[in-house]
């Protein structure tokens, strides 16, 4: 079974861009995406960095969850 992935592109040290997210039709439904873009979330607090939201998936779950506001990119 293929896993879930959240792809990313390096700006700089302390910035990311969140390009995409993505699960096979076998994991829908079942919180992988979700999950993966909590776990950027925390890595980015833990790190000092900051994240651009490309993905649609991602802005999203940022909208979901306006805690997250101190890691997204001005």
């Amino acid at each position: 079974m293929e896993p879930g992935q959240l792809i990313y592109s390096r700006v700089s040290g302390r910035l990311i861009i969140v390009d995409h997210t993505g699960v096979p039709d076998s994991l829908r439904g079942k919180g992988v995406a979700t999950a993966l873009a909590k776990r950027v979330v925390e890595d980015a607090r833990a790190g000092g960095f900051k994240i651009i939201p490309l993905c649609t998936f991602f802005k999203a779950q940022a909208v979901r969850n306006p805690d997250w506001t101190d890691i997204l990119q001005d």
